[in-house]
């Protein structure tokens, strides 16, 4: 899965929410980034209240309930930077 296509989805789940009330960053690591804001997701690296760090790999298996968050964060999978409640209202 690209960049674009995680974007997209996100997107689509963004608007459906109605937005976003902060920013959030997903950082692959070397593998790029999913930024999102308001009701606005991009691939850009832009700043955000949350930092999300996880390996793509783990961001899909997040993303498709074969990984649960708790046990990614506990394990080192994901770690969080900034404002932890924007993480904990992504689910």
């Amino acid at each position: 899965m690209t960049n674009e296509e995680i974007a997209a989805k996100m997107q689509e789940a963004v608007t459906k929410a109605g937005g976003l009330d902060k920013s959030v960053k997903f950082d692959f690591g070397d593998d790029g980034h999913v930024h999102g804001a308001g009701e606005t997701v991009s691939t850009d690296d832009l700043d955000a209240d949350c930092t999300i760090k996880v390996s793509k790999d783990d961001f899909i298996a997040l993303s498709t309930g074969s990984l649960d968050p708790m046990m990614a964060f506990m394990s080192g999978k994901l770690k969080v930077e900034g404002d932890m409640s924007v993480a904990m209202g992504l689910q």
